[in-house]
């Protein structure tokens, strides 16, 4: 056995232990945001402690809100959740914990009044609060149509910018899962990207839902956060522990590809994934993009792909007729004329009221 170094030897191992320590602790904090970035986390937020920046864990995408929420609630006590069932869990479990965590002042159950709902945080907003409702079904949003079309999302003009309700957010599932029916199926985001001063945010899965929505309920405008439900207990992903942000308006190039561009959100993300594998097989190159915010949307990601790979597929589950995917499609043959090989291609939902699938 070799005898252990003493004096200068040991000086000098200390300092080379610790000059190694330093650049693997270096190396390693290049790797985190690389990761992160990938992940559409900007890299400026990560923090210079390169341990807690990497802690990270796996929750499917209901966990990924609820942590989310929890963080919200920690970093901002001007902030509240509230709507139908929230303070027990909510249908979906989101919110549960939070009451027992933050108390009933801050997380509390509503009647069931969508317009009352939306119309109280409103007037919350306005006087500086930071509101966090959640519509226990997309498909119920539309009793509160006129809150959010008429009030939330015209308040600061109206009052040239003294009077705003920005920092309210309105979460709500959106989507099919196959036996929701008529009332429990629709996507009806599209409504709503027609009226501006909104913002309009439907994540992948739980990575993005939590970075989506921590920069939806700091942004400073309204926001409407449609989370897919049948993603809820079926994405999990190793979401990080700490607080970060994805930028919204901004899309995520999932695949790269050269023949073909594939647009979709939300569920159908997965869907263009799966097909641009079969696709891969028969020798055609896919782009697969994330829209990830539908208002505003990412125009520059999606025009320089179609520029160049000249063909563009857009997917999404609510009908075709008047659906978001219509006016990416315009901008697309206008801006991207002379660069299309074939006319944009809509796949979507039909043009009727969704049945009860088994």
């Amino acid at each position: 056995r070799a005898a252990p170094l003493s004096g200068r030897g040991s000086r000098t191992r200390n300092v080379m232990g610790h000059f190694i320590g330093q650049v693997c602790a270096e190396v390693r904090q290049e790797i985190l945001v690389e990761i992160f970035t990938s992940a559409g986390v900007a890299a400026s937020s990560l923090r210079d402690d390169p341990v807690a920046d990497m802690a990270a864990g796996p929750m499917n995408m209901f966990q990924a809100v609820n942590n989310a929420l929890d963080i919200a609630l920690s970093s901002n006590d001007k902030s509240m959740i509230f709507g139908e069932d929230v303070a027990f869990g909510g249908v979906f479990r989101c919110s549960m914990g939070l009451r027992e965590k933050f108390g009933s002042e801050r997380v509390f159950n509503t009647p069931l009044s969508e317009q009352g709902i939306v119309g109280f945080a409103i007037g919350m907003a306005s006087v500086g609060y930071t509101p966090i409702v959640e519509i226990q079904f997309a498909d119920y949003i539309f009793p509160a149509f006129d809150q959010i079309v008429n009030e939330a999302a015209k308040y600061r003009y109206r009052t040239s910018s003294t009077w705003h309700c920005g920092n309210l957010t309105i979460r709500m599932p959106c989507g099919a899962v196959g036996h929701g029916g008529l009332y429990h199926s629709q996507s009806p985001e599209a409504f709503f990207t027609h009226c501006p001063g909104i913002n309009v945010v439907v994540p992948r899965g739980p990575v993005q839902a939590k970075g989506l929505l921590l920069s939806a309920i700091r942004c400073p405008d309204p926001t409407l956060f449609f989370e897919p439900k049948i993603l809820y207990r079926q994405a999990v992903e190793e979401v990080p522990f700490r607080d970060y942000e994805i930028p919204l308006g901004q899309a995520e190039v999932l695949r790269i590809g050269t023949d073909v561009t594939m647009i979709g959100w939300g569920n159908q993300v997965h869907r263009l994934i799966d097909a641009a594998e079969m696709a891969e097989k028969d020798g055609i190159s896919c782009e697969v993009i994330d829209l990830q915010s539908l208002a505003p949307w990412d125009e520059e990601c999606v025009l320089a792909s179609v520029q160049k790979t000249g063909r563009c597929v857009i997917a999404h589950e609510a009908p075709r007729t008047s659906g978001f995917g219509a006016e990416i499609a315009a901008t697309i043959q206008d801006r991207c004329f002379l660069q299309l090989e074939a006319p944009v291609q809509r796949v979507c939902g039909w043009d009727t009221p969704f049945p009860l699938v088994w």
